[in-house]
């Protein structure tokens, strides 16, 4: 393929788009851009174009996936220095600088190391725009969003869609909002099981998550062990402690 063939090519080809939500959703406000890509997934439908992500806490695995994309949407919980609940949309070269400036969590220097790893490889997106809200409370293993921060998943989505019009790529809402079971995350996850699930304070240590053990009880072994050590636990075979 000759230049002028690549040109026009380019033309007539549609960009890849990529709309990522990233963060870890057992930690409180962390889950904010996950929980922003669950729900864009939820009420709109794309052109085959536009992929839809739960990046999580991936990290630099996600690189491959950014190094594909023309453009790149990413939500996130960012610590801006600002009053909890605000939104803010920094676009193409300052995102790097504000994924890793105050860094929350792993996942955002991994995702820092993305950026660069993607832009060293020549393959970085040519449009980029992160959709960062400031976390209220993230120290709560097994919480959810708090409301301040819940309430700017609609405005963030927003966002997102008019920064799509405005490149031309039009997305379509749906008649009616795809069911828990058909969402990006396991049904599970959802927001509104995952919130209605968890046990209330009294009933469950916010350092840990009756969800998480209630499959395996966790149990001490009072035997002493061979090498007479008074910590040692016994492992049987399901893994039970």
């Amino acid at each position: 393929m000759n230049q002028r063939e690549e040109r026009n090519h380019a033309m007539t080809t549609p960009p890849q788009v990529l709309i990522l939500g990233i963060g870890n959703v057992l930690w409180a406000d962390e889950g904010f851009g996950v929980r922003c890509v669950e729900e864009i997934h939820r009420q709109y439908r794309f052109p085959d174009h536009v992929t839809l992500m739960d990046g999580g806490t991936q990290g630099i695995y996600l690189v491959q996936h950014v190094q594909a994309a023309d453009v790149l949407i990413v939500f996130d919980a960012i610590d801006y220095g600002l009053e909890g609940g605000q939104m803010r949309l920094i676009h193409d070269d300052d995102v790097p600088s504000f994924m890793g400036a105050k860094k929350m969590s792993l996942h955002q220097t991994g995702f820092q190391e993305v950026l660069a790893t993607a832009e060293l490889l020549g393959d970085a997106p040519e449009k980029l725009l992160l959709i960062g809200v400031q976390p209220v409370e993230l120290e709560d293993f097994g919480g959810s969003l708090r409301p301040a921060v819940k309430a700017k998943i609609q405005p963030a989505i927003d966002a997102a869609i008019d920064y799509l019009a405005a490149l031309g790529i039009a997305a379509q809402r749906r008649e009616t909002p795809l069911p828990p079971e058909e969402t990006l995350s396991p049904a599970q996850l959802s927001l509104a099981a995952y919130e209605a699930g968890r046990p209330p304070p009294e009933a469950a240590c916010r350092v840990g998550d009756e969800r998480v053990l209630a499959s395996e009880k966790i149990r001490f072994d009072p035997k002493p062990s061979p090498i007479d050590d008074p910590l040692s636990v016994d492992v049987d075979h399901r893994g039970k402690y």
